[in-house]
């Protein structure tokens, strides 16, 4: 199927593709897992600067809970799966009916059961990019993290060297009744790995 396209919006059309095809193969992986059906809402898909990322889950000094790995291969790069605090305990109540503990302290339980959700998040968006672009991307063993999101980011930069200018971001949403639970996915491609994505796409590179 020939991809070359010059419209200025079939670059993020084809990104869409990915949220969407991504959320449905986390929706089932995440159904068989929990032996019971998993809704998630159509994801928005955006890029980001990598400077606004933080902002994106209420700014640096936010506490957040963060799954984050490493991608190697073709087009390597770094991801992340933030969340807000209430946001993560909501997603515990939506998916496995853990109620929250009172305090801010995250049980072993629960910490595992929300890195083993964002690392299925992470498997499910990164085998639909590898998919749709035919190139080699392999996921690292995810970490779980809990404290602000300036201190994770800046960890994360630490951690596996210098990042990519901009993120693509991945809004999720999981649904259950009139009750939702949301986190932020971001793939931050290493520099020159956006091009070399793209260029897998056939989406002209100006």
């Amino acid at each position: 199927m020939e991809l070359f396209n010059h419209d200025p919006d079939f670059k993020m059309d084809v990104l869409r593709e990915v949220g969407n095809i991504g959320a449905g193969h986390a929706a089932t992986a995440l159904s068989r897992l929990l032996d019971k059906p998993v809704d998630m809402a159509v994801p928005t898909v955006n890029f980001v600067p990598f400077e606004m990322i933080a902002d994106r889950v209420g700014g640096s000094e936010e506490v957040v809970i963060a799954i984050f790995l490493r991608v190697d291969g073709e087009c390597p790069g770094n991801m992340f799966f933030l969340m807000s605090k209430p946001q993560a305990s909501r997603l515990l109540l939506v998916l496995l009916g853990f109620e929250a503990a009172e305090s801010d302290k995250y049980s072993e339980m629960e910490l595992s059961a929300l890195c083993e959700i964002g690392n299925i998040l992470a498997g499910s968006y990164l085998s639909s990019l590898a998919d749709l672009t035919g190139l080699s991307m392999s996921p690292s063993v995810p970490s779980i993290a809990v404290d602000m999101a300036g201190a994770i980011l800046s960890y994360g930069l630490l951690q596996f060297g210098t990042m990519g200018d901009d993120a693509l971001l991945i809004d999720t949403t999981f649904l259950k009744g009139e009750q939702e639970a949301e986190g932020h996915f971001f793939f931050i491609p290493d520099p020159q790995s956006f091009e070399r994505m793209f260029v897998s796409l056939g989406v002209p590179i100006e």
